[in-house]
C-alpha cells in the first residue's frame, strides 16, 4: 500500500501560551478529497495554515511525500502545497490572466510567453476564457475566487488546500465555485477543505474529519459519517446543521 502523500503526526499548535491544536494524527492519501468540519474555534483553518508554514507548530511533525514541511524551504513547500483562502488576495492592478501568470514567472521562472499560455489554460479550466484581460474590481466575487484557484494551480501543487473558499461569497456565487472544487476532485486533484457547506462536503469528499476543541474527535468515509456518525461530538454537530 502506498504511503500517504500529506501526513500530521502528533502536532501541536500554540497561540502564545494558548494551545489550539492538541496532538494532531492525519493522513491524506494520494487523489483523495479530505473535508474538514467543526464548529467555529475548532482549530480547522489553523491545520490548513500549518500545512503550508503559514503557521508554525511547536511539537509532532507534517510530512508531504515523506519528507518534512517543517524543515523544508518554505518557497518549495508552498509550491508543492496551494492554498486557496476566504479572501481572493488578487492584484487590483493586474489582471486576471497577469495575476495567474506572476507566481510561474517570479517563482518557477517560465518565460512570460509560457506562463501567459499556461494562465490562459487554467483560466479556462475555471470558466474564465472570456476574463484574461479583467481586472479583480470588474469580476464577481465568485469570479475573483476562480481566478484566485486558477493562480494556486498555476504553480502546479502535489496538494491543494481550500480554507472555507465560499464563506466570503454571495449565495449565488458560491454555485460556480464548489462546481470548481468539484471538477479538480474528479481530475483527480489530492484536496484538504475546510467548509461549512454540508451538502457540498458529503457529494465531494473520500473522508470527513470533525475536529472540536483543537482536536480531531472523528475521521471516517463519509457516508458513514452524515448516516451514522461514530461519536457523540458528531451526531451532536450533524444534529445542528441539517
Amino acid at each position: 500500500m502506498a504511503a500517504p502523500i500529506m501526513e500530521f503526526e502528533g502536532v501541536d499548535k500554540f497561540f502564545g501560551d494558548q494551545q489550539v491544536l492538541y496532538d494532531i494524527d492525519l493522513s491524506v492519501d494520494e487523489q483523495e478529497v479530505v473535508v474538514v468540519i467543526g464548529p467555529s474555534g475548532s482549530g480547522k483553518s489553523t491545520l490548513l495554515r500549518c500545512a503550508n508554514r503559514l503557521e508554525t507548530i511547536r511539537g509532532g511533525e507534517i510530512r508531504l511525500d515523506g519528507r518534512s514541511v517543517v524543515d523544508a524551504n518554505v518557497n518549495e513547500i508552498r509550491q508543492q502545497i496551494g492554498m486557496v483562502f476566504q479572501s481572493f488576495n488578487l492584484f487590483p492592478h493586474k489582471t486576471a490572466l497577469e495575476n495567474v501568470a506572476l507566481g510561474p514567472r517570479k517563482i518557477k521562472g517560465l518565460s512570460e510567453e509560457a506562463a501567459n499560455e499556461q494562465a490562459h489554460e487554467l483560466l479556462d479550466r475555471v470558466g474564465l476564457a472570456a476574463e484574461t484581460g479583467s481586472y479583480p474590481g470588474a469580476l464577481s466575487g465568485g469570479q475573483q475566487q476562480r481566478v484566485a484557484i486558477a493562480r494556486a494551480l498555476a504553480m502546479e501543487p502535489r496538494v491543494m488546500l481550500f480554507d472555507e473558499v465560499t464563506s466570503a461569497l454571495d449565495p449565488e456565487l458560491v454555485g460556480e465555485v464548489l462546481d470548481v472544487i468539484e471538477g479538480l476532485a474528479a481530475e483527480g486533484m489530492t484536496m484538504m477543505l475546510v467548509t461549512h457547506e454540508m451538502g457540498f462536503a458529503r457529494e465531494v469528499a473520500d473522508r470527513i474529519v470533525l475536529m472540536a476543541d483543537g482536536r480531531v474527535v472523528e475521521r471516517t468515509e463519509v457516508d458513514t459519517f452524515f448516516d451514522r456518525p461514530e461519536t457523540e461530538r458528531g451526531q451532536q454537530f450533524l444534529s445542528r446543521l441539517l
